[in-house]
């Protein structure tokens, strides 16, 4: 067996092994025979040790044969020849997939043995682990795409999987709503993504990052793109990171996402997919060496970001809206690297935050209980001293700026009047015709639904 066909069956044992597990899962789910709580948790541990021993063999031969590039390619799987368009599913080892590809395995797994204990006996035990598997894959998929079709497909997974744990506790509104709210920013997100892989496949002929980067591989590829060019995709690629790592003007999503389970909060907005808009960024780095304008543009938002999450989070009444805060302002940080082409001190960034942000959202159930028992052993509060900055700026200016930080800088208030209810306008006003056509042509009410009175909504409803 030669070096290529070693890299290859490795290759394909990182993705099969998380897409193994996610057939089991939802294919029992789907025939309404759930596995047990432990074999789904053997399950789990062993498909990612497989991934993740092969992921650390690729890497180690990597190493020992001095190979910075390995593509694993999977063939054709949709052929439009008129519209000059396939989608090629492709892997790429590199410098920068691996590391991330063994990042999400090790949170993964970890998240994974702690869920099983902390939610033993839920009754969503099982939906949460069949929502754990898709958003594997999805990591996986995004982290070792080769194309940008690829990428969007593990980039869709990660997204689906998020707004279902964010609406885990389905049976109270608030979780649902907020659920959505994730659901549609991410929408926007992913609009954006969706029309820069149209431009790359429009420029370049195709979606392959071969391509895109030209000669080199990460992070020394040189993007073959005009400048131009690179600014329009450039751009729309920045909203789509914006919105999946919770960004300026997309951040208000970030708190609403801890409605969900601890152990989904820990893996998904502390440590890998607050990271994947980042990751993105680091991918297509190469365009952003061709514009001063983008990369002037990334460096604002990042710097934007970060010191809006620093100031919010300084507010904030809760544990995990707190450390959602504080991953916003390093996830800024990791930006502002990216704009300033410090791509290996913005991807070490990455890996050291989402380990250390993972810990503390594990952590966070039984912090407070340690706090309290701490402050009882010593017999009063611990103290805290105020910053230097707090203590020179007037009473009314402080008022100010504790407002707009309780208020999370009115961009919910923003996105709500400037595009959620113009919108929404629109849409009922074509409801409304919609209505008053079929009235016509049925001779009568046409929707028995508009019988059924809407929910009531009542404080309960938020507990």
């Amino acid at each position: 067996m030669n070096t290529d066909a070693v890299f290859h069956f490795l290759g394909v044992c990182v993705v099969v092994s998380p897409a193994l597990l996610l057939a089991l899962f939802g294919v029992t789910s789907l025939m309404n025979r759930p596995i047990g709580e432990r074999l789904m948790a053997q399950a789990t541990q062993t498909m990612v040790m497989i991934g993740l021993f092969a992921s650390i063999a690729v890497l180690g031969l990597m190493l020992s044969l001095d190979i910075r590039y390995v593509p694993i390619e999977l063939g054709n799987w949709v052929v439009i020849p008129e519209q000059h368009f396939h989608f090629h599913l492709k892997f790429i080892f590199d410098r920068l997939s691996i590391p991330f590809c063994i990042l999400s395995f090790v949170l993964c797994g970890t998240i994974g043995a702690f869920a099983s204990r902390y939610l033993h006996r839920e009754p969503g035990y099982n939906r949460f682990f069949v929502c754990y598997a898709i958003f594997l894959l999805g990591m996986i998929v995004s982290s070792l795409a080769g194309t940008i079709e690829t990428l969007f497909f593990g980039w869709e997974l990660v997204g689906l999987s998020s707004a279902l744990l964010v609406a885990f506790f389905h049976e109270r509104l608030n979780p649902v709503r907020n659920g959505m709210r994730v659901w549609s920013i991410y929408r926007i997100a992913d609009a954006a993504f969706l029309i820069a892989a149209l431009m790359l496949h429009h420029l370049t002929g195709a979606g392959d990052f071969d391509g895109l980067m030209g000669t080199g591989s990460w992070p020394d590829g040189h993007a073959t793109i005009s400048e131009q060019h690179a600014l329009f995709v450039g751009l729309l690629l920045l909203i789509a990171a914006a919105g999946k790592s919770a960004l300026v003007p997309f951040s208000g999503w970030l708190p609403r996402a801890m409605e969900g389970p601890t152990p989904s909060s820990a893996v998904f907005y502390g440590s890998l997919s607050v990271h994947l808009g980042a990751y993105l960024l680091l991918r297509v780095s190469p365009i952003l060496e061709l514009s001063l304008t983008l990369r002037l543009a990334v460096i604002s938002l990042g710097l934007i970001s970060a010191i809006f999450g620093t100031l919010i989070g300084r507010v904030q009444t809760d544990i995990k809206s707190a450390l959602a805060f504080a991953s916003l302002t390093q996830v800024g940080i990791i930006v502002v690297e990216i704009g300033c082409g410090l791509r290996y001190i913005a991807l070490i960034h990455i890996i050291g935050h989402a380990c250390l942000r993972t810990l503390q959202l594990l952590r966070a159930p039984s912090l407070l209980q340690d706090y309290h028992t701490l402050e009882n052993a010593i017999g009063s509060h611990l103290s805290q001293k105020r910053p230097l900055w707090v203590r020179f700026m007037p009473k009314r200016y402080r008022i100010m700026l504790y407002r707009f930080e309780l208020e999370r800088g009115y961009l919910d208030i923003l996105i709500n009047l400037l595009i959620v209810r113009p919108f929404m306008s629109l849409f009922r006003l074509c409801d409304r015709l919609e209505r008053r056509w079929t009235n016509f042509l049925s001779g009568g009410e046409s929707r028995e639904s508009d019988l059924i009175k809407p929910h009531a909504e009542t404080l309960e409803e938020y507990l």
